[in-house]
């Protein structure tokens, strides 16, 4: 019989769309990045009382924690069924540093490491399938029927080109620069901002086709950029994709300014990511140094926070 530990521990990332998103809705391609920048760890140890949560968002006991953290409850007795081990007497600590409803893969990552921490703790090995499997079913209660690419570059090292209902792509981030994201304070409006590009699609469709099939050119482009180590063309393709995002109405005026003002001060790309009308922008510069003036300059024009990520050979871990 196995002697189990008194702590273990689990890891993941945050996730930044780069390109892509809302043309991917419509079967045009999107790129995916693992956001190592904002990191999140679960510590599970065990304790004599019931099942405990510590969390920015709750503290308590797991059995009282409300209806939003029933996709954590579930699969923590789903994995422990699975193991054959008691789901009782375990402390579970939640340190995250992904701001939630911004589009970078909050509930995912915490998921993620949740997994890898239950696995450890009781001493089983976790291959990748095994993983995502167990993400996915916590993204499903969590958010009905999501893509799954959060579940995958949350717990990946490389980036990840998808389409829908095609096979997920990993592929070789070979490209230097610095990426900066920026949270405007404001929670993303994905679902009203989706619907709201449906209904344009149906009031005005070759028009909007072809921005949407637009998007989906750049996407392309993008990949192909980073593939080759382009960050000059990687930032004029972002800039470019936020201007046809802007087009689709996703944009507002915080995100159009902070672009601006990233552009104005020396990246070499700026962009809105992920659902629009709040959430995040991100940006693109050369060197470290630039990317600590932009981030400066955007938390002085009304960003709430940034955060500063080492793509391709400039990644320090």
């Amino acid at each position: 019989m196995k002697t189990l530990p008194e702590q273990a521990k689990g890891f993941a990332h945050g996730k930044i769309i780069l390109m892509g998103e809302h043309a991917v809705v419509y079967g045009e391609p999107a790129i995916a990045l693992p956001f190592r920048a904002t990191p999140v760890e679960v510590t599970i140890e065990k304790i004599a009382t019931p099942n405990r949560i510590i969390s920015s968002y709750y503290q308590g006991l797991l059995c009282e924690a409300p209806r939003s953290l029933n996709n954590l409850s579930i699969l923590i007795k789903t994995i422990c069924n699975d193991l054959n081990q008691s789901s009782d007497h375990l402390s579970i600590t939640i340190t995250s540093s992904i701001p939630a409803e911004r589009g970078m893969g909050s509930s995912a990552a915490v998921a993620t490491a949740l997994v890898r921490a239950l696995f450890t703790y009781y001493d089983e090995q976790l291959d990748a399938s095994h993983l995502l499997n167990y993400v996915d079913l916590s993204e499903k209660i969590a958010h009905g029927n999501p893509s799954g690419i959060d579940a995958r570059v949350t717990s990946s090292d490389v980036p990840i080109f998808y389409q829908k209902g095609s096979v997920f792509e990993p592929f070789t981030l070979n490209i230097a620069g610095y990426l900066i994201a920026s949270d405007t304070g404001v929670q993303g409006q994905t679902r009203q901002t989706v619907k709201d590009v449906a209904d344009q699609v149906k009031r005005s469709p070759d028009q909007t086709m072809v921005i949407i099939k637009r998007l989906g050119r750049l996407t392309l482009q993008a990949k192909e950029a980073i593939e080759k180590n382009q960050e000059v063309t990687l930032g004029k393709l972002m800039t470019q994709a936020h201007e046809l995002l802007r087009q689709l109405n996703v944009s507002n005026d915080l995100l159009d300014q902070l672009v601006e003002t990233a552009l104005s001060h020396g990246a070499l790309g700026a962009k809105l990511t992920g659902g629009g009308r709040g959430g995040c922008m991100i940006a693109l510069t050369r060197t470290k140094k630039e990317a600590e003036l932009v981030s400066n300059k955007l938390m002085e024009q009304g960003a709430v926070n940034t955060w500063i990520h080492a793509l391709g050979a400039d990644n320090e871990g």
